[in-house]
Parts: structure tokens; C-alpha cells; sequence
């Protein structure tokens, strides 16, 4: 009997059985895939596919997110290949539907991230796995929402590369990470990663924060230096990346590491 499910862009995904042969596009969901236990399935990956380490030493590399070995991919014989809206490019998805079945993630906040978990338990047959996690994370996030809810809301800017400069804004799961985190973000009337001017900062918003993100841009303190020539009096601070970006099981350690930024801020 076929399987068949929607996945987050609502496209309808058949299968002659359970996946056992997999491929991931996707840093986060690859991460996610080992942690519902599933190390044993994933043939292959992308360089970029950093957690956990030893992974990238044992399973084939394919590629990054936006250049795939589509060769090596149909080498691999999958009987599944995972892929992200964001991270991945319409051009990879339909080459990859050409060799298996493709589900397409699509993650703008936390339900998205939980709803993504509960589709692959129900995919890949590992339920009791995924809901594990879902519980884990829903205890987390509850937790922080009484954490934070005395916070005082404060002004950012959050880069994410230099030449050009580029925020995330609107419509990105940053975006929704810094809101839930009461960081009000002065770039939330853009859409997605705009280039900005350093020089219009103070217009623009005035943040009392600057974030430099340790992805996808290695920021370095003479980029501080640089930026911080055209705040007012904004605090710089370098952030963990993957901790507001990663929307797999590694939302499991992020509100640790959210409540120990606020109290670096402070």
C-alpha cells in the first residue's frame, strides 16, 4: 500500500513503502534525521552538514545546499531526498524529483519548525522519536516564554553578511526568533536578507544592539569597529548563528543559550 503525504509547500509526496535510503540538503534537517535516529538511513549530505562532525567522515558528500552532484545523487540510489525552500533552489528540487521522491521543508517560526519534526516521524516512521523531541522543545519554549516575558524590549540590527551589508528582516525564521526573544528588529519593514546601508543605521532604526552572526559571514571585531563608526551608542555583540537560524533539534539547546544572552546584555 502507498504512503503518501503532503509536504510544507503542500506538494503530494507517494511512496511504495517507508524511506530507507535517504539524502539531506539541508544542514538542520540533517542534524534533526540523527537525533530521531535515523544515522543508520542517511546516505548522503551536503559539506555543509557540520552536526553531528563524524557524519560528514562516514556518509557521501553531494554538494553544498546550492550546488548539488546530481551524478553522485542517483549513485546513491535514494529512496527519499529532503530539501528547504530557503536553502535549496526550484532548479534542485526538480532535478532531485527526477531521481526520487523530494519533500520540500518551508519553516518561518516555531510551529513550522515543530509541524516539520511530525512529518518526518510520520515519513520516516519515527513517531515515538519525533514526538519526543516536540515535547522537549514545546517544554523548552514554554519555559522561556516565563523567562522572557519581563524582558524590556530592545532595538536591533542583525547581520548577517559584509560587502554588501546584509540584515535578515521580515519574513525570515530569524525574524521570528529575535521577536519571540523581544529583540525588536529595525529591519522588520524589509523583506528577507535586504542589502543596507551602514550610513543610514541611525535613521533606519537607531538599534541599541548590533548582532554579527557566526553564519554565514565569519564576522571579526574590526567589522564591529566598522559598523559601530555609524551607531549611536550600540552595543555590539557576536551571536551564535546556527542558535537562530537551525530550526531541527537544535532549537533544543538555543533557549539555554537565549537566556544566557540576555544576561551578557544586560
Amino acid at each position: 500500500m502507498n504512503i503518501e503525504i503532503t509536504d510544507q509547500l503542500n506538494r503530494l509526496i507517494t511512496l511504495e513503502k517507508t524511506p530507507k535510503r535517504i539524502i539531506s540538503l539541508v544542514p538542520s534537517q540533517t542534524e534533526l534525521l540523527y537525533d530521531l535516529g535515523l544515522e543508520n538511513n542517511i546516505v548522503g549530505l551536503t559539506k555543509f552538514c557540520v552536526h553531528p562532525y563524524h557524519l560528514k567522515q562516514t556518509k557521501v558528500l553531494v554538494g553544498g545546499t546550492k550546488n548539488i552532484k546530481v551524478d553522485k545523487i542517483k549513485e546513491l540510489n535514494p529512496d527519499i531526498i529532503l530539501c528547504n525552500k530557503e536553502e535549496n533552489t526550484k532548479e534542485i528540487v526538480e532535478a532531485c524529483e527526477k531521481i526520487a521522491p523530494v519533500h520540500v521543508s518551508d519553516i518561518y517560526n516555531l510551529d513550522d519548525a515543530i509541524e516539520l519534526i511530525r512529518q518526518y516521524g510520520d515519513l520516516l516512521s519515527c513517531r515515538t522519536d519525533a514526538q519526543k523531541i516536540i515535547q522537549k522543545l514545546e517544554f523548552k519554549i514554554s519555559d522561556f516564554n516565563h523567562f522572557i516575558k519581563d524582558i524590556t524590549p530592545k532595538k536591533v540590527a542583525y547581520f548577517i553578511w559584509r560587502n554588501p551589508w546584509m540584515t535578515a528582516a521580515n519574513n525570515t525564521f530569524i525574524n521570528h526568533i529575535l521577536e519571540l526573544n523581544k529583540f525588536e528588529n529595525i529591519y522588520k519593514n524589509k523583506e528577507r536578507y535586504p542589502e543596507i546601508e551602514l550610513k543610514k543605521i541611525r535613521l533606519e532604526g537607531d538599534p541599541d544592539l548590533v548582532f554579527l552572526s557566526s553564519e554565514p559571514y565569519p564576522f571579526k571585531e574590526e567589522h564591529a569597529f566598522e559598523i559601530g563608526r555609524f551607531t549611536h551608542h550600540a552595543k555590539t555583540v557576536f551571536v551564535d548563528g546556527e542558535l537562530f537560524s537551525w530550526y531541527g533539534s537544535r532549537l533544543l539547546k538555543s533557549f539555554d543559550y537565549f537566556k544566557k544572552l540576555h544576561q551578557r546584555i544586560i
